[in-house]
């Protein structure tokens, strides 16, 4: 495994939390912070983490708001048990533990596809602890009108363990889907997503996953389009135009129920806004955010 950076080490955290060891960053400004924190919530490709996908917008946020980058459980160095029940729901269970570990009441929440789901569950579950969401190309609030299922993206995400198992040509495939520009998938990421995803508990912890979408029992958990229309926070929907993993139509159902949504597009963008529009997209993200303050 490469060697984690300074701010790395700087910010990394653990807490024992609804009986799962949960690994966070923490940073934010050195007087009072105003509004209630704010919890970014990583994507569920291989070898993804808090870190992988935030770490550079951390310093950015932290400037403004106490600012949480979690790795969800099975993921990145957080705990990689069985799932119980539907991911999305088991992941939001295990953020509130955190929450509750750290004595926080509320949040605002940011999350990229996998996170976004596991946000608007918590934003379900707990709607007094939540404040207002960004979500990018979310997972489960996303319903796809005219792009078929399953998509690019998803199909490379469901090839990389398949038989004859992982390999590094696939992991660059999965992650040529989420960007449109392609010059963001270097070598030293391949090889650092690559790393983690292969390790035996990695790949367990995303078979357990995984099955939790298809379960019948609790596949409709994993639906939030179909319970969009109970949220009450505002919603900010951020889209890349070129998003091969949970494409713009997608976008359509969740902003026509949601009642205080709005949503934004990014042109040349994939599914990662938050890396492939840095500069907008903190600045479109922070600014609504802090009107959760006013």
């Amino acid at each position: 495994m490469a060697v984690a950076p300074a701010e790395f080490a700087a910010t990394s955290r653990f807490a024992d939390a609804a009986g799962l060891r949960l690994h966070y960053h923490e940073a934010g400004p050195a007087g009072e912070p105003g509004g209630p924190p704010v919890v970014m919530l990583h994507g569920g490709g291989p070898g993804a983490s808090a870190w992988s996908n935030f770490g550079r917008n951390l310093p950015v946020f932290a400037d403004r708001f106490r600012t949480l980058l979690v790795d969800q459980p099975g993921f990145g160095r957080s705990a990689k048990p069985p799932v119980t029940g539907h991911y999305f729901t088991f992941a939001a269970e295990a953020l509130a533990g955190l929450l509750d570990q750290l004595g926080i009441d509320r949040v605002q929440l940011v999350g990229n596809s996998l996170g976004g789901g596991t946000g608007v569950r918590f934003a379900l579950r707990f709607p007094e602890r939540a404040g207002r969401l960004v979500l990018m190309g979310p997972g489960g609030l996303s319903l796809n009108v005219f792009a078929p299922d399953p998509t690019e993206g998803v199909k490379r995400l469901m090839e990389f363990a398949a038989p004859p198992g992982p390999s590094r040509e696939k992991m660059a495939a999965f992650l040529r889907t989420l960007v449109f520009d392609q010059r963001l998938v270097t070598d030293e990421l391949v090889d650092e997503r690559y790393a983690a995803a292969s390790d035996p508990e990695a790949l367990a912890a995303m078979a357990s996953m995984g099955a939790s979408f298809y379960d019948p029992a609790r596949a409709e958990e994993g639906l939030l389009w179909r319970e969009a229309h109970r949220l009450r926070q505002p919603v900010l929907l951020i889209w890349g135009r070129e998003d091969r993993v949970n494409p713009l139509d997608g976008a359509l159902v969740a902003l026509k129920l949601i009642r205080r949504a709005q949503l934004h597009v990014f042109g040349g963008c994939g599914h990662w806004a938050q890396m492939e529009k840095f500069d907008e997209f903190n600045q479109l993200a922070i600014g609504f955010l802090e009107g959760g303050s006013r």
